[in-house]
């Protein structure tokens, strides 16, 4: 574990959770959302929380120019000020135009698990406009990227494309995890974290901070509003996670998002006329794979050497379930499930080596979250909703026995209530998300009295990187008001035409125009990663 300063060279984390460990702690981590916590009452920083500090000038993979980092030292566990500390670091990426202000933007990653840092490249491509004139601050979460990292280490591990998941014991991987950690796994909740983001504020001088909470980090953005509201002047929560919800009913927006897929398929000529029995062959590669998995040599999408593929249920639909997240991903989908309904899994492999490296999720951190937080408030209700669908089904698998070994401190019942505020807040949802549904952010504005949502209707999770999203966000800031604010521009039609073979793509007829053939030479980063192994 690093808790030293950023060197002034590109900062690059090495991986330390092997695969092996990955599967076996399996928390379904893709569901890239959700976070409520321990403390019941608002909290106060003490002065002392913020002690020993680090600044520096670094540089961040992705970006060429100098950005200001630190770190400060926090006690692990906020009611022992004077026990284990630990280091959290963050960027800030300074304004273009260094005016002075006091205010900064504060952007919050998510998972739970991911770090911001590590996300820097994109969240400095996303919030360009916002960098004009304000600082944008990234802090690694407690658990995650430099901050006390809490991964496992394992001595080495089979292929992923041959392991088959059912041969690994969740209980006994998730113990052996736990030992390897260094660290008390109950003070990573997301309170916790919480106090280390207002220590970070106050440490840098800042006197209130727009708030950008993607995914898991709209839960964070929520509990900052309420705890710290003198500290914020406007959030924005895209993709959003209400404080009402549980992260285990995300099985049914995976299943929504598999329909609408499905549904965009069918409503297109030209697609449709390629993959006209689309949700049949779904359903006829669920069934095969459901009853045995079926092994082969394929050529490794990653190193084009040919390999051994153990093609189980999890793989297969794990790997479409990620695809959804991305409107050129999706794409590639029907061509995917219809070659895998033919015995043909190479396209479904290339899907499976985007997610490899488990989106960048802390898995310690990401178990303490959501053991704490969601599992704990599992209610016979939702326990039998999430039963209806396999991702949901699986999950509650996982949980149970992982959660069990965990052992967090469950949340108090009053962190489940919806956040009463009237700081300006924009509500960002993508009608075609696989995570965070639209319903979802209505849930939000229960009592958000100076807010206003937004559905992109094709967009995936995660607006503000797909759409013009980013420019509403960089209004909000300027303006400090939602008033005004015009989603009209979120219409745009930014779907990603589908991919109707592994190396071509067609055009979606619009309504003024016959049916058209011609094919897009254009080939995407997408496509050549999902569907074309890479050369040695």
């Amino acid at each position: 574990m690093h808790h030293g300063m950023y060197s002034p060279r590109k900062m690059r984390v090495e991986p330390t959770l092997t695969l092996r460990k990955k599967v076996a702690l399996a928390v379904v981590i893709w569901a890239a959302v959700l976070i409520p916590s321990v403390h019941a009452l608002p909290l106060t920083l003490s002065a002392p929380t913020s002690v020993n500090t680090t600044d520096n000038s670094c540089y961040v993979d992705g970006l060429s120019e100098r950005m200001n980092c630190g770190s400060i030292s926090v006690p692990e566990n906020h009611d022992l000020a004077e026990g284990k500390q630990i280091q959290i670091h963050y960027v800030v990426m300074p304004a273009i135009k260094n005016s002075g202000k006091s205010e900064a933007l504060l952007a919050i990653a998510g998972g739970p698990g991911q770090s911001a840092i590590e996300n820097a490249q994109g969240f400095n491509q996303m919030l360009t406009k916002v960098r004009q004139s304000h600082d944008v601050i990234l802090i690694d979460q407690r658990g995650t990227g430099q901050s006390n990292p809490l991964q496992c280490i394992g001595d080495g591990f089979e292929s992923p494309l041959a392991i088959n998941e059912s041969d690994f014991d969740t209980r006994v991987e998730t113990q052996k995890c736990l030992d390897e950690l260094d660290a008390d796994v109950t003070q990573y909740d997301s309170l916790s974290a919480l106090r280390d983001f207002e220590a970070v504020r106050q440490h840098l001088g800042y006197q209130k901070l727009h708030l950008y909470g993607v995914s898991y980090g709209t839960r964070m953005a929520q509990l900052y509003m309420r705890d710290y509201p003198e500290h914020v002047a406007t959030v924005t929560l895209d993709g959003v996670v209400p404080m009402q919800q549980s992260v285990l009913a995300i099985g049914d927006a995976i299943a929504r998002a598999f329909d609408l897929v499905i549904q965009d398929c069918s409503n297109n000529t030209l697609c449709h006329n390629q993959f006209p029995e689309l949700a049949a062959e779904l359903a006829q590669v669920d069934s095969e794979l459901t009853h045995a998995a079926k092994i082969s040599t394929i050529a490794d999408p990653t190193t084009g050497e040919a390999t051994q593929l153990t093609m189980t249920r999890s793989k297969f639909k794990g790997s479409l379930r990620m695809a959804l997240y991305s409107p050129s991903v999706r794409a590639l989908i029907p061509h995917a499930i219809h070659q895998a309904s033919k015995g043909n899994f190479q396209p479904i492999t290339g899907l499976y080596a985007m997610s490899m490296d488990g989106a960048g999720i802390a898995m310690g951190m990401h178990a303490s979250v959501v053991c704490a937080e969601d599992w704990q408030r599992l209610t016979p209700q939702l326990r039998a909703s999430t039963n209806n669908n396999y991702f949901g089904r699986e999950m509650l698998k996982t949980f149970e026995q992982s959660c069990a070994v965990w052992n967090m401190p469950a949340v108090d019942s009053s962190f489940s209530q919806a956040i009463a505020s009237d700081i300006p807040t924009l509500l960002l949802s993508g009608e075609l998300d696989p995570a965070t549904p639209p319903s979802w952010g209505e849930m939000a504005m229960e009592k958000l009295t100076n807010a206003k949502h937004f559905v992109a209707p094709y967009a995936t999770h995660g607006v503000a990187y797909q759409s013009c999203g980013n420019n509403l966000i960089a209004e909000l800031v300027e303006k400090g008001a939602v008033s005004d604010i015009d989603g009209e521009c979120l219409n745009k039609d930014i779907r990603r035409n589908f991919y109707l073979n592994a190396s071509t793509v067609e055009a979606i007829p619009s309504d003024t125009e016959q049916e058209q053939t011609a094919l897009s030479e254009e080939s995407s980063l997408s496509q050549e990663t999902a569907l074309s192994p890479k050369k040695p």
